[in-house]
């Protein structure tokens, strides 16, 4: 027999116990729908939180004085470390060569924007920045334009504006020009910024910019805590970059050989690696509930083979009198085990990406199919089909032909 003759066999033979059929690949559908359900949730919840976490530009790191993802006992061990100041910026700024550009920012929340009688809700952040944060924190400008030299130099009361505020307050009416207030103080809008992605249905964009230098001269924060942003001139040199900047920061902050740092490196790449950290446990967690589900429909599908051997014993019989060889026996009973695998794998991983990402469609996270997982999840089906098929497919194509024959 040819191979696809002894896979129509199997799958024949498979038709006639629908019941029976349907019950074994059922326990696969479990198994392989219980980890690609979560998997798709997880992938969904991580490429949303990934996209919207990517504000700092390519090549471009950030200096800052708590780690990027806080806990109460991270912020109990570094509550007392000294602040990053705008003075520590300008002089790190002096001291770092061969960068493409260098920006330092500091904000403040729960504030209202004004304009005539509409206003925001309470919950918009006014930030100060330098002229360089435009670039390293890929704030682009949609209209008007971005904050002169003098500007920032003299504290001017000029400010830029998120595309939420914009579209709350403006009543598409052209900003650019206009005057809005916040705390009572007036800033003339000199630009708008390009709208971005919005992460799990809120928006990224519901905050006014003005210069670092006006903001603390309103907020008199002077020597409060700010970040410090640092873009290195190209991918090859952006680890050594980093290397020289926290040099230079340990200078400026006199700390002495041997301890460590008073502050934080934060990159794109760092706050996604602490996701993937994050979401590992929930994955082996998957992966184990997975595997045991798996075994118990794997023992399930040796049963139901063994009690086809059983049933099946005459047709075997037969078969080997008129020349069937061992191992046609035992291909065609192993395929029918993995084919009873796979097709409990097809319909347990369509499942589980269809209502995953319904799921997840309630949180406002983006459509995903865990393309490795979908891989991991149809091997792990085939190795089933083997591992639990083997034995009753050599039972079958060991059947004494002579015995086999007068089985009743």
């Amino acid at each position: 027999m040819k191979i696809n003759q002894i896979f129509f066999v199997s799958f024949e033979s498979l038709k006639t116990n629908k019941l029976r059929t349907f019950l074994t690949i059922l326990g696969v559908v479990v198994g392989i729908f219980s980890i690609i359900v979560i998997m798709t949730i997880i992938s969904m919840l991580q490429s949303t939180i990934e996209e919207g976490t990517q504000f700092l530009s390519k090549n471009t790191f950030e200096i800052r004085k708590f780690p990027a993802l806080m806990s109460h006992d991270l912020w109990l061990k570094y509550r007392n470390r000294k602040d990053i100041t705008l003075e520590d910026f300008y002089r790190l700024e002096g001291m770092m060569q061969n960068v493409e550009c260098m920006g330092a920012f500091q904000g403040d929340g729960g504030k209202v924007v004004k304009f005539g009688s509409w206003e925001t809700n309470p919950d918009t952040y006014i930030v100060g920045v330098t002229q360089g944060v435009y670039k390293t924190l890929n704030l682009e400008i949609e209209d008007g334009r971005e904050f002169l030299l003098k500007e920032i130099e003299y504290g001017d009361h000029v400010c830029v504006l998120g595309h939420y505020i914009v579209d709350k307050i403006f009543n598409k009416i052209y900003p650019v020009g206009k005057e809005v207030r916040v705390d009572g103080k007036p800033y003339k809008v000199i630009g708008v910024l390009k709208k971005k992605p919005d992460i799990f249905g809120s928006t990224q964009d519901n905050y006014i910019v003005i210069p670092i230098t006006t903001f603390q001269s309103v907020y008199g924060r002077r020597n409060s805590d700010v970040d410090i942003t640092v873009m290195s001139t190209s991918k090859e040199n952006y680890l050594a970059t980093i290397e020289s900047a926290i040099g230079y920061m340990r200078t400026i902050r006199k700390i002495l050989p041997g301890h460590e740092n008073d502050f934080e490196i934060f990159s794109n790449e760092s706050v996604i690696a602490q996701i993937n950290d994050i979401t590992s446990g929930v994955k082996i967690g998957a992966m184990v509930i997975s595997i045991i589900a798996l075994i118990a429909a794997g023992v399930g599908i040796m049963n139901i083979m063994l009690v086809s051997v059983t049933e099946r014993t005459r047709e075997i019989g037969i078969r080997k009198a008129v020349g069937a060889r061992k191992n046609i026996i035992l291909l065609q009973f192993l395929f029918e085990a993995v084919v009873l695998s796979l097709i409990g794998g097809v319909i347990g991983i369509i499942l589980g990406i269809g209502i995953g990402n319904f799921a997840g469609s309630f949180l406002n996270a983006v459509t995903v199919i865990p393309y490795l997982w979908v891989m991991i999840g149809l091997s792990m089906c085939l190795i089933v089909g083997i591992i639990f098929g083997t034995y009753p497919a050599y039972k079958a194509a060991n059947l004494d032909p002579i015995e086999a024959l007068r089985y009743e």
